[in-house]
């Protein structure tokens, strides 16, 4: 199995999530990829894939990923069903943060109990 193999599903991902300025080079056994992510939630998908496939510190893949926005920790858009909590839990694996999201969208909820389907909610840094 090639390296460009191994972490194929690393390409696969940062396609789904329309990474930027994408570069992929193999050199020798070192796979080399570049790009830019929408958000640092993106980035650390990426990092995560690349870490589930090579271990923590993999030594056949060097990533330069960039980030576009970094005013915003991600961009949710949110799907049936959906509580700020589960948001929260999501993003920052604890429900509680739901706060947090909710004061980051004043602008466009009234409530924290009341999101609808397709709204986009900034998950901000925390």
């Amino acid at each position: 199995m090639t390296v460009k193999e191994k972490y194929q599903p690393v390409l696969d991902l940062g396609e789904s999530l329309k990474i930027q300025n994408g570069d992929v080079k193999v050199e020798g056994s070192l796979l080399k990829i570049k790009g830019t992510a929408n958000t640092p939630y993106e980035k650390n998908l990426i990092w995560d894939k690349i870490k589930e496939i090579g271990g923590e510190k993999p030594t056949d893949i060097m990533a330069d990923i960039k980030i576009a926005d970094e005013s915003v920790f991600h961009r949710h858009t949110v799907r049936s069903g959906e509580t700020l909590g589960k948001i929260a839990k999501h993003y920052y694996g604890n429900a509680m943060k739901y706060k947090e999201i909710f004061e980051a969208n004043t602008d466009i909820l009234k409530n924290p109990d009341l999101i609808y389907p397709d709204q986009e909610l900034i998950i901000p840094n925390l």
